[in-house]
This record gives structure tokens, sequence and C-alpha cells, in this order.
């Protein structure tokens, strides 16, 4: 990479920092690839990305299946601390009546707040030899390492961060909660009604892959996506919990675009090669009774 002019790449709507001027666009992998060849036998490398590396898996673009990321909606932040209004109730929730003085709204109490920004990452083991073949370490790259880093978000999203600066969408002490009925269908209709008692619009669904097949199976996935609401599937997420909500109301995913892949040389099991992938992120929470978890006793 010494002596190499940087170039900017643009791979389905992610900007990449390339360091080959000669090569216009290459996914994450292919950039990785590229940077790391002949790296030496105790040579770690660092690759920065201006992106957010769980978005290009490149498997979401041709298959119907939605990370928790989906649901929110997303916006790009400088690095650093993001200011942000959240908006609790100030009183006890309780039924809207037909007045906006009576809705619940009416009673919020907005105040300003700060979301902080972390890095996720996760590691994965290099088969031996496998930097020796650039076309399957990008394939390795951009299909089995994004994907788990996916896994590393919806768990951060769900579960919260140990360093708390993502709260966990399933334990928001402000959230609202009700049991989960044996009859799926009935449950999940009358649990999306209460949601927009707070005066959302329940747009998402986060149930475990269990629970989506039984959806599918009864038919009621397709009347949901009827209905504008759309259902992720994670199993970071428990069998007997759906999580409900205005999700793009509720929640904003901050995405600064600070991104790395990185060779860690025999930093693995038995002296093995690493690849670390790392997406920094945060989360504001603008309205959170505007989820609704139900559980199953």
């Amino acid at each position: 990479m010494q002596g190499a002019v940087a170039s900017t790449a643009v791979h389905e709507g992610v900007r990449v920092s390339l360091a080959d001027p000669a090569l216009h666009t290459r996914t994450p992998g292919e950039e990785f690839a590229w940077s790391v060849r002949g790296a030496g036998t105790a040579e770690d490398r660092v690759i920065p990305f201006r992106a957010h590396l769980p978005a290009v898996f490149p498997l979401f673009a041709t298959r119907p299946r939605y990370a928790v990321r989906h649901l929110l909606k997303t916006a790009s932040v400088p690095d650093r601390t993001v200011p942000f209004v959240h908006e609790p109730p100030a009183t006890t929730l309780r039924a809207s009546g037909t007045s906006y003085d009576t809705t619940p709204e009416a009673a919020f109490a907005p105040r300003m707040s700060e979301a902080e920004l972390t890095d996720l990452s996760v590691a994965v083991p290099l088969p031996a030899g496998l930097l020796d073949e650039p076309s399957l370490l990008a394939a390795f790259v951009d299909y089995r390492v994004l994907v788990r880093l996916s896994a590393v978000e919806n768990d951060a999203l769900l579960h919260g961060t140990a360093d708390k600066k993502i709260p966990g969408l399933l334990t928001l002490p402000e959230s609202r909660q009700a049991p989960l009925g044996d009859d799926l269908a009935e449950a999940l209709t009358s649990a999306a009604a209460e949601v927009e008692e707070t005066g959302g619009s329940c747009d998402g669904i986060v149930v475990h892959p269990f629970t989506y097949w039984e959806l599918v199976k009864g038919g009621v996935l397709e009347l949901l996506g009827k209905a504008g609401i759309t259902v992720s599937r994670t199993r970071m997420i428990p069998r007997d919990q759906v999580l409900l909500g205005d999700f793009r109301a509720a929640a904003t995913l901050l995405v600064p675009d600070v991104a790395s892949l990185a060779l860690r040389r025999g930093a693995g099991p038995e002296g093995c090669d690493l690849i670390e992938a790392t997406t920094r992120v945060g989360l504001a929470v603008h309205l959170p009774q505007h989820f609704l978890l139900l559980s199953r006793d």
C-alpha cells in the first residue's frame, strides 16, 4: 500500500476508500483482499472504510430477510456524541381519548439528550492458506464475516452494549410490556393497536425465526405486510418474546461511517490469523413508549 494514492469508490451506495487508484469500484472484501496481498508473516493490517459494514452484506439485496437495523430510520452523523430530543411520558400512560387534550402525547415531556457512539466488532478465524486466494478471501469477507457483524449489531440493538452506550430495545425502562397469549395472531393484532395508543403507527415487529415461520404457516405474515408492517427475524430475541413498535419514529440508528477490516496475525485459536470487522454506531431513542414487548410466562 505504500506509495499508493487513495481514491474513492461507491459500491451499492457505500463509499469505500480505495488504496489502488486504478480501480473504481470494489466490495469491502475485495478491498481487504487487495490491501493484505503479500502481507508479511508477523504484520497486522488495518484497512479503514467510510461505510457502515453491516449494511453491505450482499445477500440483503437479494432476499427479504430484515435485520433489526432495517426497521429503524438511519442518520449520517459526525463522529462524536450526538444530541437528540427524547420525549418520555410525563405521567402514567392512559388510554387515548377522542380529543387531542386526552391523548397520551399531549402530556409527553420533550427534553434534550445525547447519544454516544460505540464500536461493534467481530473476529473470525481465517483458514490457513486463505490469504493466498484473493478471490476466495474477498467472498469470505463479504459473505461470511459481514453477516456475523450484522448478528452482532442485532444483539447490540436488542440487548444493548457492555459499555451502556447503546440501550437495548428489549430493556428500555420506559417501554411497555404485555403478556403474549397462545393465539399469536390475536396477540399481535391487539398489540399493534396498543402501540398506536401513544400516537404512533406500528410499522415493525421483531420475532425469533421459529415465530416468524409460524406466522408464515398461518398466513399472518402476508397480512402484516399488507398492513405496512415489516417483520425482522433474528435469533437474538428469545422465542417467547415479540417486540412491536413504531420503530421509525421511536429511534434513530446513528451512523458516522467509521469502520475497518483488520488482519490480526497469529491472534486466533492455536495461533491462526484473524480477520476483525468493526463498525461504529449509536442509537437515539426518542419515544421509548412507542415500543411494546410481548412475553410468554
